[in-house]
């Protein structure tokens, strides 16, 4: 298996340790990752706001790093969906059409294709907020929405479980929008910062101090929020948590 490794360009700027925790991950479950040097942003920020011209030139250059992997990981369900599933402007060549197969979040990688059911090395004795980003709920499928008339399921929450003496929890309203959306926490700042707070103080009300995602973008913004709000609430990355790196 030739395995690539993308970095998401704010985790590279902002939150290098949730990266840092999945390749090593990656490496501890006997995989040889590929870190894809110079690759930059997916594109997605301009796409929406519209500017698709834009976004297809760095679509483009980012696409034209990343050819030739059986698998391309990445740790941002946000990112992935992007890659998967909104290349569409694009010239769909061979290789944009086969980086778009390969790209895959951490966690459907971890639970679909290599099927992880044992992690010795990791324990987190806490009770713990599982936030589902929006894009790895209803674009990757990666737990059931609450929407849904289906069978319950969570591939995150799967995968937390196999980390000794965690308790995985979840918001009372669980699914809901934590109003991270990039450009919509900036040109709608209002509404953007109170779905972060009210969601923030679900977490507070139901006594949780430790709060996991697989979208570290949703995490940035919460704890943006709980910081500003004086809430003692910690945000891991999951993968932090399944390398045994959360403290």
């Amino acid at each position: 298996m030739k395995l690539g490794f993308f970095v998401p360009c704010y985790i590279d700027a902002i939150a290098p340790q949730a990266a840092i925790s999945s390749f090593r991950l990656l490496r501890r479950l006997g995989l040889n990752p590929e870190f894809i040097e110079s690759a930059a942003c997916c594109g997605l920020p301009m796409k929406d706001m519209g500017y698709t011209h834009t976004a297809c030139k760095v679509e483009n250059s980012v696409a034209s790093r990343m050819a030739g992997y059986d698998h391309i990981v990445m740790p941002s369900g946000i990112c992935a969906d992007q890659f998967k599933n909104h290349f569409d402007d694009l010239e769909q060549t061979p290789e944009v059409m086969q980086i778009r197969e390969a790209a895959v979040d951490l966690v459907t990688f971890l639970h679909d294709i290599i099927k992880v059911d044992s992690l010795p090395w990791a324990s987190f004795p806490h009770r713990v907020a599982l936030h589902n980003g929006c894009h790895s709920l209803r674009y990757l499928n990666e737990a059931r929405p609450s929407e849904l008339m289906i069978p319950e399921f969570s591939k995150t929450a799967d995968l937390l479980n196999l980390v000794e003496g965690i308790e995985v929890g979840y918001a009372t309203r669980r699914d809901e929008c934590c109003g991270f959306g990039g450009t919509f926490t900036i040109w709608d700042q209002s509404c953007s910062g109170q779905q972060g707070l009210d969601k923030v103080n679900d977490y507070a009300r139901n006594g949780f101090r430790y709060v996991t995602s697989q979208d570290m973008s949703c995490l940035l913004h919460q704890s943006c929020v709980a910081r500003k709000f004086g809430l003692d609430i910690k945000f891991y990355y999951i993968a932090e948590i399944l390398n045994g790196d959360a403290k």
